[in-house]
């Protein structure tokens, strides 16, 4: 299965009882395996969590901790990147050079690199002097 019909098709699945903007993201591991995930809402955190941070854990809850390509998906006049928590979640699994293509139900399409979306990322390398 491609990244846009597994974003496409989990997005389906996504729980926004509070604000019906559903989004699905899927990510391409190390391996080739496909994980996605869907923006989850809940009546104490409205804003829910995100489509990114579930199909990274999807992919850390099978054992893998790399991936290659990103692919986000919502019904919205422009293409919505990733907030900046998400955003980080992504470089820490992914590379200054991995691909993050962004859609619109209506096929608009955008694509970025991680350090495009994240110029100036903190790293494990900022830590080196503890």
């Amino acid at each position: 299965m491609s990244l846009s019909d597994a974003a496409r098709t989990v997005r389906a699945n996504a729980y926004a009882p509070y604000s019906n903007f559903k989004v699905g993201a899927a990510i391409r591991a190390a391996s080739g395996e496909v994980f996605s995930g869907c923006n989850v809402e809940n009546v104490a955190y409205p804003e829910g969590t995100c489509a990114e941070a579930g199909a990274i854990a999807a992919m850390v809850a099978a054992g893998q901790t790399q991936l290659t390509e990103v692919y986000v998906i919502a019904d919205s006049p422009a293409p919505v990147p990733p907030c900046g928590g998400c955003r980080q979640k992504l470089m820490e699994f992914g590379q200054a050079d991995t691909r993050v293509t962004l859609a619109t139900t209506a096929g608009t399409e955008i694509s970025y690199t991680l350090a495009e979306l994240l110029p100036g990322a903190f790293a494990s390398a900022h830590m080196d002097n503890t």
